[in-house]
């Protein structure tokens, strides 16, 4: 009878403790199903920040490759640097070792640059400033090379003292934009200087017109009071030559103006050159005391067709002359020709006379630019020789020694 009771209170028991341990077996399922939902969400967050580090890495690393930049940071305490990043496009000796010491990264900046880089780093490497920026020249390699860079660098922390404990920054090549500047610079210059001439040119042009005008004018009056027949002919002489001085400035102007508002247009037509190039020297022949100055032709053929503007050409030759005359006193001129590599001629005036330094070589077919203001002219000449040889798919030089005379020359192609 016992043994039954008890065996009925256990199974009264049993069924109680069977859905306790159900529940709680229930309840750890639930919790562990949510931590495992936790920790899987907690996973997906931190593989889509690492998917976002991993796109924000190869976007920071599009862009200093696209601006070809290098990132570096210093220990200051160390006095190391270590570049992290790299994409300049520098060759030669820049290292990239981890934890180079400064005094060798300073050691292959431009001597005059060295001391000023050095003493900017030092700067902020002692946190006496907290940001960096510097332009120097960097050499490339033991043959000297140099090209130019541009740093900048900032304090991103600091020890508890507040000293600085790691600096980071950047540098970039500026070769381009150095480039750009001393082309600005240049082109700056060359505006000031053309102005210059140009306010010296119009202030000097009244005089270089009054001249040979109150020659004519002066001349002109006297013939009639004069009787000898000589001196007739000698005033009438003077108001030619004085007539041919006028009419080169004003054709120089005009021819100018002309290039500048573009309003000549090439007239190509084939045209036997020799007769053209003999009559400018006849014309120029009047000019010269053939006492003091022989004035030559070196024609190597009677006959030279030619497919070109021959207007254009003349005035280019005319220059040429006009030049010559204007600086040979005594000795020779001469005008010729000759072939090069078949298919080009060069048509060049030689001189004897007072030649051109090398210094001013360089700018002598530059607009109103005059080596002697005392010599009369408009500085136009040789500019509008210049344009009209490039109009006409050529080339224009000259050769000179300072005391032995030049030789002018053009080279144009024959069709």
């Amino acid at each position: 009878m016992n043994e039954l009771l008890l065996f009925y209170i256990s199974d009264e028991l049993s069924i109680p403790i069977f859905w306790g341990v159900s529940l709680l077996v229930f309840a750890l399922l639930l919790l562990g199903i949510f931590f495992q939902h936790r920790t899987g969400t907690r996973l997906k967050h931190e593989l889509a920040e690492l998917d976002k580090v991993r796109q924000d890495n190869i976007e920071y690393e599009f862009i200093l490759k696209a601006m070809r930049i290098a990132v570096w940071h210093i220990d200051p305490v160390m006095r190391t640097l270590t570049v992290d990043a790299d994409f300049r496009d520098v060759g030669g000796n820049r290292s990239t070792a981890q934890n180079t010491p400064l005094d060798t990264i300073e050691q292959i900046y431009e001597k005059n640059d060295r001391a000023r880089v050095s003493r900017a780093l030092d700067d902020i490497c002692s946190g006496r400033t907290n940001y960096y920026h510097e332009q120097y020249r960097v050499t490339q390699d033991a043959s000297g090379t140099l090209y130019w860079e541009e740093s900048f660098a900032t304090i991103s922390v600091r020890d508890e003292t507040g000293r600085p404990s790691k600096i980071v920054g950047t540098s970039l090549r500026i070769d381009d934009q150095k480039q750009l500047e001393a082309n600005l610079i240049n082109a700056r210059n060359k505006a000031e200087e053309s102005d210059r001439l140009k306010t010296a040119f119009l202030a000097n042009m009244g005089h270089e017109i009054r001249t040979p005008l109150n020659a004519i004018v002066g001349f002109a009056d006297l013939l009639p009071v004069v009787e000898s027949e000589a001196d007739r002919n000698q005033l009438i002489a003077e108001i030619q030559a004085n007539n041919h001085k006028l009419l080169n400035i004003i054709d120089g102007l005009v021819s100018m103006s002309k290039i500048e508002a573009e309003a000549k247009s090439l007239v190509i037509a084939q045209t036997d050159i020799v007769p053209v190039l003999k009559e400018l020297s006849d014309n120029y022949s009047q000019l010269v005391d053939p006492s003091q100055v022989v004035l030559a032709t070196d024609f190597p053929y009677g006959e030279m067709l030619m497919l070109t503007d021959i207007s254009k050409l003349q005035e280019i030759v005319d220059g040429f002359m006009s030049n010559a005359i204007k600086f040979t006193k005594a000795g020779s001129i001469m005008l010729g020709y000759n072939l090069t590599d078949g298919d080009h001629i060069r048509i060049w005036v030689k001189d004897t006379g007072i030649g051109i330094a090398p210094e001013d070589q360089d700018r002598i077919f530059e607009r109103f630019v005059k080596i002697d203001e005392y010599v009369p002219g408009t500085g136009l000449g040789l500019s509008v020789a210049k344009s009209h040889a490039e109009n006409l798919g050529g080339t224009i030089g000259l050769e000179s020694t300072l005391g032995k005379g030049s030789l002018f020359w053009v080279e144009l192609p024959l069709a």
